[in-house]
């Protein structure tokens, strides 16, 4: 191999950029086999490629019914999309390198650094190990309740298929199911095995493996990091407020929680204020919810998940950072302090940073869509944002987008997989620190 080749000159963001559109374009090709659909026939490339980038980036946005229209060669191709796309095809070449017992050299660690947001390649296989374990051991668990649950609906062997397949999709926050003509787990509202175990996936796949190892260290260690602690307390207060406003909200609405008795009300509160943080899965009809209700429903879809996770958005650090600021600017203090630690101004830079690019990203694909799509707007917002916060709930326009509005869904869950960040330094490298300081100058603010 020559030691030039020009992939080995790419950044690792450009590496990890290249990789995930790799996986995309073989999962394209493979569901466009006449054996991956009932039909017997090739899957038009858009549509194939739309499926193969909605699984691949863990959304749930889907043109055509996973349960109904994919055979079970088409569902498998599928679910190992989501799974290497969840936990990151560094990830899964990293396991490959293990079991072979091959040494993974400084280029590897770096990209796998950026894989998986951390801030230096220090432990960082050591990491990659427990991500390892620690998927294979909730998927595995929560794919047996899973399992003895529906065993209880349909015949064993196709209860454990479908325990194993709904487990990956859930701990990867990719929301899609096999349950046909798109109903998700409507019929389980009032299922508490089904809900909480659910519930349980999304939130372990969610807060990152960081936190994950970080808890399960806590009786070696006896503390937690800094990172973990607002992880935990703003995925706390957005699974509580978003189960009160929802609630409230839909309390009266007879297409939602209006026909539900008060534990049903409980739980599909519950259920639909977790699953916004990436997760794609729904035991409410989206279509049906209040306008109040879907529009909160898509700020909570931007703030996605956390650090490191299986999920996309803004990330929960990112958004308690913005919190932190203005609070710390109605204070009139100079420092935003969580628990009693200053953080430093790169972090609420790149913050405000990956804010704003969210923003204008979100804008500028919502202002797209409304000239190609003939829907309603908040339609065609809900799911712009569900595509880049790659959550994969939907208000119904999915399967009614033009080949344009495909086109610009697919990029849309490809950037939000990555986060708007990485694609910008892939596209343009990060120069090196200035050598020289402007001038302070003044402007007036508010």
């Amino acid at each position: 191999m020559n030691p030039n080749a020009s992939w080995l000159r790419l950044s690792p963001p450009q590496i990890f950029v290249a990789g995930f559109a790799i996986i995309i374009l073989i999962g394209s090709l493979l569901l466009m086999l006449p054996i991956s659909n009932t039909t017997g026939k090739p899957l038009a490339f858009i549509d194939a490629l739309f499926t193969a980038a909605s699984a691949t980036c863990v959304t749930g946005l889907v043109v055509k019914d996973t349960g109904l229209f994919f055979t079970t060669f088409g569902q498998i191709v599928i679910v190992a999309l989501i799974q290497v796309g969840g936990l990151g095809f560094m990830t899964m070449a990293t396991l490959i390198a293990l079991v072979f017992k091959r040494r993974i050299s400084l280029r590897e660690r770096l990209i796998l650094q950026e894989a998986m947001n951390q801030t230096s390649v220090e432990g960082i296989v050591g990491l990659i190990r427990k991500v390892l374990w620690y998927s294979l051991i909730i998927e595995g668990v929560c794919a047996a309740i899973f399992s003895i649950r529906w065993s209880f609906d349909m015949p064993v062997g196709r209860a454990i298929y479908f325990g194993i397949w709904h487990a990956i999709s859930m701990f990867n926050n990719a929301g899609f199911d096999l349950f046909g003509e798109f109903r998700s787990l409507t019929g389980y509202v009032y299922d508490p095995i089904v809900n909480f175990t659910a519930i349980f996936l999304i939130i372990s796949g969610g807060i990152g493996f960081v936190v994950m190892s970080d808890l399960v260290e806590y009786r070696k260690r006896k503390r937690l990091s800094l990172h973990t602690k607002v992880v935990l307390s703003m995925t706390a207060v957005l699974i509580v407020v978003g189960t009160l406003v929802i609630f409230v909200f839909e309390f009266t609405n007879p297409k939602t929680l209006g026909s539900l008795d008060w534990g049903g009300k409980v739980l599909g509160s519950l259920f639909q204020s977790v699953t916004p943080r990436t997760a794609g899965a729904n035991t409410l009809d989206i279509a049906g919810l209040r306008q109040a209700t879907q529009f909160f429903i898509i700020i909570l879809m931007f703030i996605g998940a956390s650090p490191g996770s299986t999920g996309g958005g803004i990330k929960t650090t990112t958004f308690a950072l913005l919190i932190g600021a203005v609070f710390s600017m109605l204070r009139g203090r100079e420092d935003i302090v969580l628990f009693r630690y200053r953080l430093a101004q790169a972090r609420i830079y790149k913050a405000l940073t990956i804010t704003l690019l969210g923003l204008l990203f979100v804008i500028g694909v919502t202002m797209i869509l409304s000239a190609t799509e003939d829907h309603h707007f908040l339609m065609i917002l809900f799911e712009t944002v569900s595509a880049f916060g790659t959550v994969g709930l939907s208000m119904g326009l999915t399967p009614d987008l033009t080949v344009v509005g495909k086109l610009v869904i697919t990029l849309t869950m490809f950037a939000g997989r990555l986060g708007p960040l990485t694609l910008a330094y892939a596209l343009g490298p990060k120069k090196g620190k200035e050598l020289y300081r402007h001038p302070e100058g003044k402007i007036i603010i508010g």
